[in-house]
């Protein structure tokens, strides 16, 4: 008995023993300050962003990361599409390919399809429903995916859409017209105030947007036939007519008619040749709004810029596109997986993640600081004077939130990536090489209310109709 109880007494003992020094291993599965962990992140910043990131990165392996024995190396990939690129090489195990990294950034589809090879950390191992419930609803519904619905992909900076105006031009059309910015609060009176521009300027375009899909896809959703139905990855077409065919009256006719451009290869650029003085573009890209028009004459002059919300259609609720790529985690061991995670919550506070967000024009992704209180909160208290299209590009998209907006995002799918950029060209391009027919024909003679008759016909419309849909529902099988 006395042997019995002196060997409790001493499992006892080691238990306790093992448990003060081997608590790193058990709540910090395997970490070490004496052997770091080595963890690698492959993203698509550039610029200021990616000096921002790696500022990040180092004050993460300064800190937390010297403590609990993480080292993070971060690397551009340039952009989205060389980024696929390499994890698609890396997945595939190509002949001089690098393995992949711990961490990378991607959208939902590339995610998604990486995850049927069975890539993909379920971080729900290492992020609990509490943890989870501190950010925003839809960028964890977003995150989350599969037949068993798990938490796969981390928000860690996400971004909107807004109306953006070159105010210096704007005000002169207003002197003289009497329009509003009120007047651009929904497609239809953006549409209105496009065509009184096109005879107030002798013909010049007043508006053009980036991400043509986004149009489609938050159009349909606001309008009430959600594009697609997403059940287990498999999706089912709702291609309304009528839904679609306000689409196309406030989009495509405008186009045709001149009201609307599409030249550059950004929005931003055709403001800077004087070709629009309006755009929508994601709170991201605005930083590129140019702070002067340069026409193809030589002549040049400065202007000022106006944010404002997204248009809607009327008599609906305010909708807006959920955008910005999340953080995968390699599925890799335990201790690579959790110190990856480490650094995603790390990134996401309040101090990191506000100040990535501030100097990016993302939306940050908890809810105590996707608020229009914690954000003007954080810019008075900055160290610098904080302003600019940055700023108030955030402070506007998070005033729409506040107010009721709904960010939306369709459900990953097969064939989505492709479905997208069917959404993203094939109204567009049309309209691009219609309306240069239609000024062909004006140049050659023809009265412009004869061409565009049948550009502007229901059969016209049709004809496009059936031919999208079919391609979509080929697409969704």
């Amino acid at each position: 008995m006395k042997c019995l109880k002196k060997w409790i007494a001493i499992t006892l003992i080691m238990c306790m023993t093992f448990s003060m020094a081997g608590c790193g291993s058990s709540t910090e599965h395997g970490l070490s300050s004496k052997k770091p962990q080595s963890i690698t992140i492959w993203h698509y910043y550039n610029g200021a962003l990616a000096t921002q990131f790696d500022e990040l990165v180092a004050e993460f392996n300064n800190t937390v990361g010297k403590e609990k024995g993480i080292i993070v190396t971060a690397e551009s990939k340039s952009s989205v599409d060389d980024l696929i690129a390499a994890l698609r090489d890396a997945a595939d195990q190509k002949v001089g390919a690098p393995k992949m990294p711990n961490i990378f950034q991607c959208y939902l589809d590339t995610a998604m399809d990486l995850d049927k090879n069975d890539l993909l950390a379920n971080l729900d191992a290492y992020v609990t429903a509490d943890e989870k419930a501190e950010y925003m609803d839809s960028y964890i519904r977003e995150g989350s995916f599969g037949e068993d619905n798990a938490f796969k992909l981390f928000p860690v900076a996400k971004s909107s859409e807004i109306l953006m105006l070159n105010k210096t031009d704007w005000d002169k059309f207003t002197a003289d017209t009497g329009a509003t910015e009120a007047d651009l609060q929904t497609w239809e009176g953006l549409t209105e105030t496009a065509a009184k521009y096109y005879e107030w300027s002798d013909g010049k375009a007043f508006f053009g947007r980036d991400a043509f899909a986004n149009y489609m896809i938050v159009g349909c959703e606001q309008l009430g036939k959600e594009l697609f139905v997403v059940d287990k990855g498999k999706a089912t077409l709702q291609f309304d007519k009528g839904v679609v065919r306000k689409l196309w009256d406030n989009y495509y006719v405008p186009y045709v008619k001149g009201h609307f451009v599409h030249v550059g290869r950004f929005r931003s650029d055709d403001i800077k040749l004087g070709e629009i003085i309006a755009l929508v573009c994601s709170t991201a890209s605005a930083v590129y709004f140019p702070s002067k028009v340069s026409k193809t004459d030589g002549s040049t002059y400065d202007i000022d810029y106006e944010v404002l919300p997204l248009p809607g259609f009327a008599g609906t609720d305010p909708y807006a596109v959920q955008q910005g790529a999340s953080m995968a985690v390699t599925k890799s061991t335990e201790q690579a997986e959790y110190a990856s995670v480490v650094f995603l919550k790390w990134f996401t506070e309040t101090e990191q993640n506000m100040k990535y967000c501030v100097s990016s024009g993302y939306l940050p992704v908890k809810k105590e600081t996707n608020t229009v209180e914690a954000f003007d909160e954080y810019c008075a208290n900055a160290e610098e004077a904080l302003s600019g299209i940055e700023t108030d590009t955030i402070h506007v998209t998070l005033e729409q939130i506040a107010g009721g907006e709904k960010l939306y995002t369709n459900s990953g799918f097969d064939g989505g990536t492709e479905a997208r950029e069917l959404l993203n060209y094939g109204m567009i391009d049309m309209a691009v090489a219609d309306r240069a027919n239609i000024l062909q024909r004006i140049q050659a003679g023809e009265a412009e209310e004869n061409v565009l008759e049948t550009y502007l016909s229901d059969a016209y419309f049709d004809k496009w109709y059936t031919q999208t849909q079919a391609e979509l529902e080929k697409i969704c099988q």
